[in-house]
């Protein structure tokens, strides 16, 4: 920790510690704007983990040493974790406008060294299963891929990966959809599609195809045409989800409003 408590021994990241301090409702304000439906619960173990990174950054910022953070209790998800908290620390930088770089500095060794407690305190990698590097490619042609892709538990429906696709689509980073329920994005009136095809496919269908429905972090509607697999993972059913912007569908009731629309004498279009 002697190269943590180096860059973080000023004055400067003292005043920071106790601006933060000093901004938290509105930081957090600003984080919830960014995230919309993506926003960790209020009393979830999410927000839990934030508020330890924020007990452990104001403590290493006020006091020029920096403790060790504290994850006792917690078993977070790095990847989702590490995008709130970056969405945490990006929403400082935009509240202290002309000093936002000097925020993104201080914070910056401070989201490292929370990062590296988080994989040293987590569990070990299980060795079992498919080879890593066979993942690694699989994952990787994944985030290719222009579709929106989701890996959704077919029990809870929480979302358990998902590609950059996906994120760009919700107006998200892809990390922050991890581990929230798939229906946080999708409106109430269109969640039958969606259980209809994850029940199926819990059931031991192999496969679906549907039209479906989901919003942006903004609430701006997505008409998407659906593929579901299902996928069987440590007795846990999977279903591998890609979807794509139903324009086939929009373009047909388009062409078919057109048709049937009447013209401003009542006659219909294409006869003299």
């Amino acid at each position: 920790m002697e190269a943590l408590d180096d860059a973080i021994g000023t004055k400067a990241n003292r005043d920071l510690g106790n601006w933060l301090m000093s901004k938290r409702l509105q930081i957090e304000r600003v984080m919830q704007e960014r995230l919309g439906a993506a926003a960790p619960a209020a009393s979830g173990p999410e927000a839990e983990t934030l508020r330890r990174f924020r007990t452990f950054s104001s403590t290493a910022l006020l006091r020029g040493e920096a403790p060790r953070p504290v994850l006792d209790g917690l078993r977070p998800n790095e990847r989702r974790v590490m995008a709130l908290l970056s969405c945490w620390a990006d929403a400082a930088a935009e509240l202290a406008g002309p000093e936002a770089d000097a925020v993104r500095e201080g914070l910056a060794p401070l989201l490292d060294a929370f990062r590296i407690a988080i994989r040293t305190t987590g569990s070990k990698r299980k060795s079992s299963g498919r080879p890593r590097a066979t993942r690694r490619a699989i994952t990787a042609a994944i985030d290719l891929v222009s579709d929106l892709y989701f890996a959704i538990d077919v029990d809870s429906g929480e979302i358990l990966d998902a590609n950059p696709a996906a994120g760009s689509a919700l107006g998200v980073t892809r990390d922050a959809l991890l581990g929230i329920e798939f229906n946080a994005f999708v409106p109430g009136e269109s969640q039958g599609p969606w259980w209809t095809a994850l029940d199926a496919i819990a059931e031991g269908q192999e496969s679906r195809v549907f039209l479906a429905a989901m919003q942006d972090r903004d609430g701006r509607r997505l008409r998407l045409e659906v593929s579901a697999t299902g996928y069987l993972r440590s007795n846990r059913t999977i279903a591998l989800v890609l979807a794509r912007p139903a324009t086939k569908l929009d373009a047909l009731i388009d062409a078919r409003s057109r048709v049937i629309a009447p013209t401003p004498s009542g006659i219909a279009p294409g006869v003299a």
